[in-house]
């Protein structure tokens, strides 16, 4: 018999304060032409609750190509989006339904459709010495999987100079 102290199921309220090193987040979306705004809302206000509000500018803008990007390629009606803050670097995910291509002359046409969609996160990424890039999803159900980095140095300086 337990006693009122004690209970077989563990309970886990955290109540510290979100940092830098707490932020994960991961949600499905939607894919539909206001799953971008949707998500750069989400985003402004997550890296301000976790004390990054210098990085939203460069986050947002982002967010938003990445998650219209996979809106625009997901075969479903959904795509994912994840965010990341670890080792002083923002990691922003998305993928979309869309299989990779076997064939190499459509591989390369849809792989040049892509790129051209995400010209501007191209820009936000260096600007940022931060990273990006496109490739087969690595989980189950396959799809494509995008993503950009946002270094905390970089991204502070982003629209400056």
């Amino acid at each position: 018999m337990l006693t009122p102290d004690v209970t077989a199921c563990p309970t886990r309220a955290d109540a510290s304060a979100p940092t830098p090193d707490t932020l994960a987040y991961s949600l499905t979306l939607p894919s539909a032409l206001t799953s971008p705004t949707i998500a750069r809302t989400l985003t402004r206000t997550v890296l301000t609750a976790h004390g990054l509000a210098a990085l939203v500018d460069p986050a947002t803008q982002a967010v938003a190509e990445l998650t219209a990007a996979a809106c625009t390629f997901s075969a479903t009606p959904e795509m994912y989006l994840s965010l990341r803050f670890r080792e002083g670097t923002l990691r922003v995910i998305a993928y979309d339904s869309h299989p990779r291509h076997t064939h190499p002359r459509l591989a390369a046409a849809c792989d040049a459709r892509r790129r051209a969609a995400l010209w501007l996160l191209a820009c936000v990424a260096r600007a940022c010495e931060g990273d990006w890039g496109f490739g087969e999803a690595r989980e189950p159900g396959g799809g494509t999987r995008m993503w950009a980095t946002v270094p905390y140095g970089g991204g502070v300086g982003y629209g400056r100079g």
